[in-house]
């Protein structure tokens, strides 16, 4: 029993291990979105304790944005509920096109299902489980290294803005610029830059049909029918970039 009990800490421990460099992206980018959460919500009074618990037990990077604006009296709970929901319908179509890999992860099927966040997510689409690690803690691995990011974030940030007050103005504009990131990091990654050009496509004629205030739910649809319909069509570009890759690396 204790052998096997060794046995799963050291697959866990290579399974942290083969993660950890690929998330090191969003280490960058959680410490700085996380930190403007803390400062926003230290700015409403609360102690850095609450930043570190909202981003423990909520961990919705945008919507913790939006529920700072929450803390004033005359929003009714239905309004916060309704505005979340909206906020993050889009998880909804991350975790469908999750199914079959969440399907043998055991009891980390309801965190990785929890962690799930727009970051985490591309993660998963960018990065392949490494030979010898099992997928279910590769996975979990990375979920629970940016969940920790993220907490960590908050914490600084709400401490940070405690001891050095400073205007806050356009910091939430930081959860965009890392949207934005992301976005040009699956550009620049071949294997991804079909998918990249539909989602932008998507974006774009939603935009223009259903305006600034209603795009993001047809959008999200639009992407989701184009990423199924033409599932074989990309898979087929990631593994023909991944040859290139092998060939190039092996004429070096």
């Amino acid at each position: 029993m204790q052998s096997v009990l060794n046995s799963e800490r050291g697959t866990y421990k290579k399974a942290f291990a083969a993660a950890f460099p690929h998330t090191l992206p969003v280490l960058a980018g959680y410490l700085f979105i996380g930190m403007a959460f803390g400062v926003m919500i230290q700015e409403k009074g609360y102690h850095v304790l609450w930043a570190m618990f909202m981003s423990l037990v909520i961990y919705a990077g945008s919507g913790q944005y939006l529920a700072v604006n929450f803390f004033v009296p005359g929003i009714s709970f239905l309004q916060i509920i309704f505005m979340e929901f909206m906020v993050n319908i889009r998880h909804i179509f991350y975790g469908l096109s999750l199914i079959g890999r969440f399907e043998k992860t055991g009891k980390k099927k309801a965190y990785l299902i929890f962690s799930l966040t727009d970051e985490t997510y591309s993660l998963y689409f960018l990065t392949k489980t490494p030979p010898g690690v099992p997928e279910d803690q590769f996975l979990f691995a990375i979920a629970v290294l940016d969940h920790s990011y993220w907490i960590l974030g908050s914490g600084l940030g709400a401490l940070l803005g405690h001891l050095i007050p400073f205007d806050a103005t356009g910091i939430d504009f930081a959860m965009t610029a890392l949207f934005l990131v992301i976005l040009t990091e699956q550009w620049m990654d071949g294997a991804n830059r079909r998918s990249a050009t539909a989602g932008l496509i998507c974006a774009l004629v939603c935009r223009i049909l259903f305006g600034e205030e209603q795009f993001i739910l047809p959008a999200m649809v639009c992407i989701m029918a184009i990423l199924v319909a033409g599932r074989r069509m990309f898979e087929s570009e990631k593994s023909g970039e991944k040859k290139e890759r092998e060939v190039e690396e092996h004429a070096g």
